[in-house]
């Protein structure tokens, strides 16, 4: 017989976890049946049929049963299953019948043969792919870096800190341990009032006393250097002789 077989994964339709799986198959081939020394006797008319013959015809099945796999042993699993077996009427097997008077030989033909049956086994799969691996725990997402730029802003025309502006210095102070830096750039600007030089002057200013605030919060003196940018790249983009409060600045910048 050439069998074949459909397991199915209710794992797979729930989302959960399956213990056994069910199974259905159909199969087709070929059957001989044997008459061993078989008799018949007559009653209302004595006679005795002998026969010792083989023969055979197209042979089906109809599986249905359950696989329970064994923990531990990757592709052996347990079965219990029902099997209907048919084999087509047709095969013809000899014989003798001898009526005491008379010896003669007869050929007898088979009709339908069905067998129902139940079978407990074991079957092992040579190719079961092996459980995946359980899922990795999650992982915590990692605490978000220190921010690497700062801005401190000033009074208009004033280079002294405000209780604001040394909260914030001493945040990227604090901060500056925490991260690998090379560097850290203190740049000082001004908004478009007042000259140029005057401008350049103040934002230099500016820059210095941030710095001073920086080293009195504990970074290194050679870690930090100085710039002072006047009137340049302006945080917020005015024409000349505009008092814009963001465009007095001062960035630090931790590299």
């Amino acid at each position: 017989m050439a069998n074949v077989l459909y397991d199915f994964d209710i794992a797979g339709w729930t989302g959960g976890q399956s213990y056994v799986f069910p199974y259905i198959g159909v199969g087709a081939g070929y059957a001989w049946t044997n008459y061993d020394s078989l008799h018949s006797y007559g009653t209302n008319f004595p006679f005795f049929y002998k026969s010792n013959d083989t023969d055979g015809n197209f042979a089906y099945q109809a599986i249905a049963g359950l696989a329970y796999p064994i923990p531990g042993v990757l592709g052996l699993s347990l079965t219990a299953e029902y099997r209907f077996f048919g084999v087509l009427d047709g095969a013809k097997y000899h014989g003798a019948v001898d009526t005491g008077f008379q010896r003669s030989f007869i050929e007898t033909k088979a009709g339908n043969q069905f067998n129902h049956s139940i079978l407990l086994g074991v079957r092992y799969a040579f190719n079961a792919a092996a459980p995946p691996p359980p899922a990795p725990a999650p992982v915590a997402a990692p605490a978000p870096a220190p921010a690497r730029s700062y801005l401190v802003f000033f009074d208009w025309d004033r280079a002294d800190l405000t209780d604001r502006a040394r909260q914030i210095i001493r945040e990227a102070a604090e901060n500056s341990t925490r991260v690998q830096y090379t560097q850290i750039e203190v740049n000082g600007y001004t908004d478009t009032s007042g000259t140029p030089a005057y401008n350049q002057r103040l934002s230099v200013r500016r820059a210095q006393n941030v710095a001073a605030e920086l080293v009195r919060d504990g970074v290194p003196r050679n870690a930090i250097s100085i710039q002072g940018f006047g009137e340049t790249h302006l945080l917020v983009p005015t024409g000349p002789g505009v008092r814009e409060p963001q465009n007095r600045r001062v960035e630090i910048i931790i590299h």
